[in-house]
């Protein structure tokens, strides 16, 4: 297996937390090339009440392992509160934060300076999607999919069925 080697240390475990209202193809295709990278990936869900999330939290767990089942070194886990916590709690060197967008970046930049600012230890990855994943968002999926829309090429095919009972 192929490890990142970033100056003395090896990376072992990246965190790539999200609320993930559904997982798509975009998410999955970053969670794999990590996963290349890093011993361990460990998708974190959100339980994010505040959000509104169209998926309950055990739904979205169940989604995610579902759509990540192929790749062995994947591990699903939810959390609630700050991310540097869990990322002490799983012994994390890292996160994966994607980017598809300036706009995205910019947030990103600054939760990444917060995050170093709580925990020293904790290093942000960022990877952008593969071009043909880089314009879906779980926002957009459920908008086309509210309205009876196609999503089946963003999305892994039990995430398909579940958004299709939702919006039956």
């Amino acid at each position: 297996m192929m490890r990142a080697n970033f100056g003395s240390k090896i990376m072992k475990t990246i965190i790539y937390p999200g609320t993930f209202d559904p997982i798509t193809h975009g998410h999955t295709n970053l969670i794999e090339r990590s996963a290349k990278l890093f011993d361990q990936v460990v998708i974190a869900i959100a339980q994010s009440k505040k959000k509104s999330p169209l998926f309950e939290f055990p739904e979205r767990v169940l989604l995610a392992e579902a759509a990540t089942a192929h790749i062995p070194n994947v591990r699903v886990c939810g959390f609630k509160g700050l991310i540097v916590d869990l990322a002490r709690s799983e012994n994390a060197q890292a996160v994966l934060r994607g980017v598809r967008s300036m706009s995205d970046f910019d947030y990103e930049l600054q939760m990444a300076g917060m995050n170093h600012a709580m925990f020293a230890d904790f290093e942000t990855v960022f990877l952008t999607p593969a071009n043909r994943y880089s314009f879906i968002s779980s926002t957009l999926v459920r908008e086309i999919a509210s309205m009876n829309g196609d999503v089946a090429d963003f999305v892994h095919p039990q995430v398909l069925t579940a958004l299709n009972a939702k919006f039956k």
